[in-house]
Order: C-alpha cells, then sequence, then structure tokens
C-alpha cells in the first residue's frame, strides 16, 4: 500500500518560498480582478509537495507559477492516477480572507486518495498549504460581489515507470484562480439534459472520487446537452436513479418538508450540498439522503409533491434547476423559494456577513 494514515501525528512542514520575479504588477492584477472570470488568469505562485514510498512527504516550497516537468512515462500520463479538490477563499469587509470549511475538502482528498490508490495528505498539510500560498498571494483575493479565490489542489502519480501498479513517486501541488460572480444579472433557472445512454460513474468505480477521469467521462454528454439546448447534464445509474450533475450534486425540495438527496457509492460528497442541508435541517426540514429514481423525479413533479429542484457545487453555490430534457420531452420544473434563501444564507457565511454558527470558516492569513 503506498497511503498513509492521514490522522497520525505529524511533524510541521517547512516551508521553503521562492519569489515569482515576473510576477503581475498591482496594475495588472486590479485589472484581472475588475472582471476575473474563472480559471483563466492564475496568481504568481503555487505550492508543490513531493511524497516518496521511502522518504514520505518532503521538500515542501512555495514557487513561481508555471509549467510542471513530467518524464513522458510517468504513471499519471498513461493511468489517470490523479485526484483533485476545489475550495474557495473569500475576502470579508474587513480585508480579512477566509476559507470555508477546509477539514472537510482534506478528508475528501484523503478519501479520494485511498481509492486511487495514492498517498493521503494529512489535514494538517492540506491547511497549511492553502495558508502559505494566500502569504504570498493573498493580493489576489478579489472584494467584489460574489468574487473569490478559487484554490485548486492537485495531486498526481509522476514515477516514471510503465507497469501497472500504484506509483512510488507523487506530486501535490495547489495553484489558485480569481474567480468572478457565477451568475452576472442574477441566478438563472438552467435547463438539464436526462442523459439515458451515458454514465458518469458506475457501482464501485470511482465514483465518490474526485478524480479527472469522472470529469472527461461527463465531457461527450455534455456537449450533447449542449447540442439539445442544455446547460447541464443529470446521470442516472444502472437502476434508474438520479446520480449527479456533470459537476454538481442534485437536491429535491418535497412540499410536505423533506428534502431528499440522492446517495450512492458513486456520487462524490458534496460539501456546499451538506453545508445546504445542514440549514436547511436549522430550519426545521428533514433531510434523506437515499435513492431517488428519475420516475420519482418525474412524477413528483407532475403531481405537485415535489416543489423544488436544485443543484449545488462549489463554483456556483446553488442553481435552480428550470426544466428537465430528454428525448421526446421538455418538462419544466418548479422554481420555489428555498434553493436560493439557502444560497444567500450559506453565501453571507462564507463572506462574513453573517453569524457562523457552525464554526465553518477558517482565517488564512492571520
Amino acid at each position: 500500500m503506498t497511503t498513509i494514515d492521514a490522522q497520525a501525528a505529524v511533524a510541521p512542514l517547512d516551508f521553503a518560498v521562492t519569489r515569482n520575479l515576473a510576477a503581475a504588477s498591482p496594475a495588472r492584477v486590479a485589472e484581472v480582478l475588475e472582471n476575473p472570470g474563472f480559471g483563466v488568469v492564475f496568481t504568481d505562485h503555487m505550492v508543490d509537495i513531493c511524497w516518496s514510498l521511502k522518504g514520505g512527504w518532503h521538500r515542501p516550497r512555495v514557487q513561481p507559477y508555471g509549467p510542471i516537468p513530467l518524464d513522458p512515462a510517468a504513471s499519471v500520463l498513461h493511468y489517470g492516477q490523479e485526484i483533485f479538490e476545489g475550495i474557495k477563499a473569500y475576502r470579508h469587509a474587513d480585508g480579512s480572507i477566509h476559507t470555508f470549511r477546509p477539514d472537510r475538502n482534506a478528508a475528501r482528498l484523503q478519501a479520494s486518495a485511498r481509492r486511487l490508490a495514492l498517498p493521503e495528505l494529512p489535514t494538517e498539510y492540506f491547511v497549511e498549504s492553502l495558508r502559505q500560498l494566500i502569504a504570498v498571494d493573498g493580493r489576489w483575493v478579489p472584494s467584489g460581489a460574489d468574487q473569490s479565490l478559487y484554490l485548486r489542489p492537485f495531486m498526481f502519480a509522476k514515477e516514471a515507470f510503465l507497469g501497472v501498479r500504484a506509483a512510488q513517486k507523487v506530486a501535490y501541488y495547489v495553484i489558485a484562480s480569481p474567480a468572478g460572480a457565477y451568475f452576472t444579472g442574477g441566478v438563472k433557472p438552467v435547463r438539464i439534459w436526462l442523459s439515458e445512454k451515458h454514465s458518469r460513474a458506475g457501482r464501485g468505480g470511482t465514483g465518490k472520487a474526485k478524480t479527472g477521469g469522472n470529469y472527461a467521462s461527463s465531457l461527450l454528454p455534455q456537449a450533447l446537452a449542449s447540442s439539445k439546448g442544455c446547460d447541464q447534464v443529470v446521470f442516472l445509474n444502472e437502476k434508474n436513479d438520479v446520480e449527479e450533475l456533470g459537476g454538481m450534486n442534485v437536491v429535491f425540495v418535497f412540499k410536505d418538508g423533506r428534502i431528499v438527496t440522492p446517495e450512492s457509492d458513486s456520487i462524490l460528497d458534496g460539501i456546499t450540498r451538506d453545508s445546504l442541508l445542514q440549514l436547511a435541517e436549522d430550519r426545521g426540514y428533514t433531510v434523506e439522503r437515499r435513492a431517488i429514481s428519475i420516475d420519482e423525479w418525474r412524477e413528483g413533479v407532475a403531481s405537485g409533491d415535489i416543489t423544488e429542484v436544485f443543484a449545488c457545487g462549489t463554483a456556483a453555490v446553488v442553481t435552480p434547476i428550470g426544466a428537465l430534457v430528454g428525448e421526446g420531452f421538455d418538462e419544466p420544473q418548479p422554481i420555489g423559494e428555498l434553493a436560493l434563501s439557502l444560497r444567500e444564507e450559506l453565501t453571507d457565511i462564507q463572506y462574513g456577513r453573517r453569524e457562523d454558527r457552525h464554526g465553518w470558516l477558517l482565517r488564512l492569513d492571520a
């Protein structure tokens, strides 16, 4: 096994910092933050930590953002042994910089690592890697409405070896990109294409891990969805139960006060989803994590039992689903008030505008 116990006591990492001598000017940073987009401009630095079977985690450093040298025989290029995370840094009104539930992201990265036979990065190292990047690139955290700095930790097998086994040399990086508001002009309901031909993941597969292959398998059906005039695609499993969208979880609101979200071993655990469900429970809603078939969805909407359907994830937070589209049907979905109300509450917590009752925020620049 290449994995290590991420919860065991770990020694602090001593990061070496190499400043980027070609760092963006203050004027350039200001220009980018006026209209950041998403994932198109990157900050001046990145975090790099090595792992080997013999040496464990070692050589932690912050260095200039740039190309990663990689042997053509690196395992990741041939066998896809790779995982990643997505987490944001938020600037509060007093200028401080916070992130949201990084312990959950660390735990999910560890779970993904176990499934992909990669070493588990200890939670302390995960959080410290975020702090170290913010320490040098904090000026890239925007302060506009619904803006943030998107942080992308990722890990891959770099050992140059063509045998089919778990790699014994691994690299962990963190890069960051300023992110603008996901919706310009307000949140808009989306049209969802029902994929009945393609699957995102299978039972016992890698669906519960945040690994690139799951997203690669969603690209073809996503292109098909776009050709049908839809914004996203929703996947089913072999039993015709609803799984998730290409990169977001699905939530159903019932008129009797229940909130149902699909649960299986091929669905990624959504940190945004679980946070929204906690806020809903705080309001008195009953949350069910269970299988829900496509028939139950369609019949529930038709009968009025389902009063709202929305998708949620790190990037968009909450997106109401306005239509379910498939071969031969185009069914409007009910638009309610709960999704947007929960979105407002959650983002208020993330940006420091509302009390953080659950202790979800962690300051990164202190």
